[in-house]
C-alpha cells in the first residue's frame, strides 16, 4: 500500500470514501425535544388505529377472510414444502445464502481494511441513491445485505421444482412484494437520509407523517388511501377535462359527451372513444397540452366519448351485455341522432377496448356495420401473456372476490387501486410510504396522480364476467365468450384495425397485445410506442418525447416483429390519424354538439364522471 493511499485510509476510517465526520448527524443532539416528538407521534399513530378499528367496530367495514395475505401464504408455503421437504435441499438453500453473507462480510472487511479492489459495484437503483448507502459502511452492509437476500429469495423461487406455472406466477410476484416491503429504505434506523432527517428534526417529521396517516386512513373508511400527490391542487371541469363540449344523452350506464368542433370542415365519420371503466375517461383530457380528445377535435374529428358511471349496487347485475348494449350501442344511436351519420370510427382504450371488440364481433353476428374502422390502445383480446395482474386470478380467488362484491353489488374502487399499485410497488407505493409518513412531508402536486387517485368502483357482474372471460378463462379470443346470447369469434371482426402496445406496459404488455393482434378477420396495423400504459398513449406530438414502432410482419414472434419493424422518433397521433384519412378521408360541413335532434343535458365533463369512489 503507498503512503498517499495509507493516508487516505487512515484519514476516512479504511473504508474508502468514508469521512468519519460524516456520523455526526446521526447524533442526537435534544434527547428531551426528541422523547417529546416521539410521544407525539405515537399520539398520532394511535389516531390512525383508531380510525382503522372504527369502522370495523361499528360493522360498516368487514375485512374478507381470504384476502391476498392468506392466498400469499398458502402460495409461498408450496415453495417451502420443495426446500424443505428434502434435508439435502434444505441445507444447499442455507448454504448457499450463508455463504454469500461470509462473502460480503469479507469483502466489507476488507474495504475496512482500506482495499478498494474489494469495493462493490455501483447499485443502479433509485431507492439507493443517498451518498450514503454508498459511503458509510454501515448502511453499504446493510444494502448489500438486503440485495442478497432479496436474490435469494428469487433464486429459491425460480429454482423450486413441481410447481404449476400459475403457481410460479403468483410465487414470484408476492416475494417481490415482500423484498419491496422490507428494504431499508422504508425504516426510519435503516435509512440514512430518514435518520438524518429525524435526528435534524428532533423527531418532527415522524408527528406529521403519523398525522398524515391517520388523515388518510380516515379518508379512506378504515382502509390505508395512500396520497400520491395534493388532491386539493386539482378539480375535474377546472383543472381538467376541459376541452369544450356537450352531454347529449345519458343511460343507466353512462353519458354520452360530444365536443364542440375547432375547424369549419370535419371528417365525414364521426370518432366515438370507448375507455375503460376502471378508470376515468379524463386521462385523454388531463389538460390542454396533453389532450388526446382536444387534438383529435383539432384535427376535424367530430369526438364523442363515453363517459362511464360510477356503479353503486343499483348496478349489481349490469354485466359485459349491458356495457355493450346501453354502453356502446346506445353511444352509437346518440351519435347518428346528432350527425346524421350511421359509419364511425371508434377507439377502445385498455378494458373499454376489450368490451369495444367483443362488441365489434356481436355486430358482426347481426349484420350491424356501424363501425367502419376500430383503433385499439393498449388493449388485450387474448390474456395467454397478460402480465402480473393474472396473479390474482384463479378460481379460488375470483370466488372469494365475489362473495365480497355480491355482498355490496360492487367493487371497491380501492381494491382495483392496490391491485395496479402492487404491480409497480417499488414506484407507487414504497416512495410514498417512505416520503408521507416518515420524513412527513406532502407530494407534490400532479395532474396524472391526481387521475391515478380518482378510482372507480367496478359494478359486481361485470367484474366477475371480465374476470372469468377473460383473465382466468381466456374466452374471447377462443371464440368462446358469450355476449347477449351469442357465441362470438373476433374472426369475424373484418374491418381495418389500428393496434397500439406500449414497449414498458405492465397492465397490457406489448406482447400480449401483439399475439391478439393475430386474432381479428381483417388487416391489422400493429404499432408499438415508447414508454408505458398512460405516458406511452397520452402522448402529443409537440412534446417530441418516445418513438414508435411500425411495419414488422405480422406473425411470429413479438421479439421478432420489433427487431423488424421501423423506428420513428416522436408522438403515434399523426401516424394514427395518417391512418384514419386513408381509410376515408371525405370532409363536411362542421357540427354542433346534439345536432338538431339532441338537447344538451349539461356541460362537459358531464356529472357521472364528477362521482368519487
Amino acid at each position: 500500500m503507498t503512503d498517499s493511499k495509507r493516508d487516505k485510509n487512515e484519514g476516512n476510517g479504511g473504508f474508502p470514501g468514508f469521512d468519519p465526520k460524516s456520523v455526526e448527524p446521526y447524533i442526537v443532539r435534544d434527547p428531551e425535544a426528541m422523547a417529546v416528538n416521539f410521544a407525539r407521534a405515537l399520539e398520532n399513530l394511535g389516531k390512525a388505529a383508531s380510525a382503522w378499528l372504527a369502522p370495523r367496530e361499528r360493522g360498516e367495514k368487514v375485512d374478507a377472510v381470504a384476502d391476498p395475505f392468506t392466498d400469499m401464504v398458502k402460495t409461498l408455503s408450496k415453495v417451502g414444502e420443495y426446500w424443505l421437504s428434502d434435508p439435502r435441499r434444505t441445507l444447499e438453500a442455507q448454504t448457499h445464502l450463508l455463504s454469500g453473507y461470509f462473502g460480503l462480510w469479507t469483502k466489507t472487511m476488507q474495504r475496512l481494511s482500506g482495499d478498494s479492489s474489494a469495493e462493490a459495484e455501483p447499485v443502479k437503483d433509485r431507492r439507493f441513491a443517498d451518498e450514503d448507502w454508498q459511503t458509510n459502511p454501515f448502511f453499504d452492509f446493510l444494502k448489500q445485505t438486503y440485495l442478497l437476500t432479496s436474490n435469494w429469495a428469487e433464486k429459491l423461487v425460480g429454482d423450486a421444482e413441481g410447481l404449476d406455472e400459475h403457481t410460479r406466477h403468483k410465487a414470484a410476484f408476492y416475494t417481490k412484494q415482500i423484498t419491496a416491503a422490507f428494504s431499508p429504505t422504508n425504516f426510519i434506523a435503516t435509512n440514512p437520509q430518514v435518520y438524518r432527517e429525524t435526528i435534524a428534526s428532533n423527531a418532527e417529521n415522524l408527528v406529521r407523517g403519523m398525522k398524515m396517516l391517520a388523515e388518510d386512513i380516515s379518508l379512506g373508511h378504515g382502509e390505508l388511501r395512500l396520497r400520491q400527490t395534493d388532491m386539493t391542487k386539482f378539480a375535474v371541469g377546472r383543472d381538467m377535462a376541459l376541452t369544450p363540449g356537450k352531454v347529449i344523452a345519458q343511460s343507466d350506464v353512462c353519458q354520452v359527451i360530444q365536443y364542440e368542433p375547432a375547424t369549419d370542415k370535419v371528417l365525414k365519420r364521426p370518432l366515438l372513444i370507448c375507455p375503460p371503466w376502471i378508470n376515468k375517461f379524463y386521462i385523454l383530457d388531463l389538460n390542454p397540452q396533453k389532450s388526446f380528445i382536444k387534438w383529435c377535435v383539432e384535427q376535424g374529428h367530430t369526438v364523442f366519448v363515453i363517459s362511464w358511471v360510477n356503479p353503486d349496487h343499483r348496478h349489481a347485475t349490469k354485466d359485459w351485455t349491458s356495457y355493450a348494449r346501453e354502453g356502446i350501442d346506445f353511444a352509437l344511436e346518440a351519435v347518428e341522432k346528432a350527425t346524421g351519420e350511421q359509419e364511425v370510427n371508434a377507439v377502445g382504450y385498455c378494458v373499454g377496448g376489450t368490451l369495444l371488440a367483443a362488441t365489434l364481433a356481436l355486430h358482426a353476428k347481426q349484420k350491424n356495420k356501424r363501425i367502419r374502422t376500430v383503433t385499439f390502445l393498449t388493449t388485450q383480446v387474448d390474456f395467454t401473456f397478460a402480465g402480473d395482474l393474472k396473479v390474482f386470478v384463479d378460481e379460488e380467488q375470483i370466488a372469494a372476490l365475489e362473495e365480497q362484491m355480491n355482498a355490496l353489488g360492487y367493487l371497491e374502487g380501492s381494491k382495483m387501486a392496490t391491485a395496479f399499485n402492487m404491480l409497480r410497488a417499488s414506484e407507487l407505493i414504497w416512495p410514498y410510504f417512505v416520503n408521507n409518513y416518515l420524513k412527513g412531508q406532502e407530494p407534490l402536486p400532479f395532474d396524472l396522480l391526481f387521475w391515478n387517485a380518482d378510482s372507480t368502483r367496478m359494478a359486481a357482474a361485470n367484474h366477475s364476467f371480465y374476470l372469468r372471460n377473460c383473465y382466468l378463462n381466456n374466452a374471447l379470443s377462443q371464440g368462446k365468450m358469450v355476449l347477449d346470447g351469442k357465441t362470438l369469434s373476433l374472426k369475424d371482426v373484418r374491418i381495418p384495425v389500428y393496434n397500439l402496445a406500449t414497449r414498458e406496459d405492465h397492465i397490457a404488455p406489448a406482447k400480449s397485445v401483439f399475439v391478439g393482434s393475430q386474432c381479428f378477420g381483417g388487416p391489422v396495423e400493429f404499432v408499438v410506442t415508447g414508454s408505458g400504459h398512460i405516458a406511452g398513449v397520452v402522448n402529443p406530438p409537440d412534446k417530441h418525447k418516445y418513438q414508435f414502432w411500425t411495419g414488422g410482419p405480422l406473425g411470429g414472434d413479438y421479439e421478432e416483429w420489433l427487431a423488424e419493424a421501423k423506428e420513428t422518433h416522436g408522438s403515434w397521433w399523426p401516424h394514427w390519424h395518417a391512418w384514419i384519412l386513408a381509410q376515408d378521408h371525405r370532409m363536411t360541413a362542421a357540427r354542433k354538439p346534439g345536432g338538431k335532434a339532441l338537447n344538451a343535458l349539461e356541460e362537459a365533463p358531464g356529472s357521472y364522471v364528477l362521482e368519487r369512489a
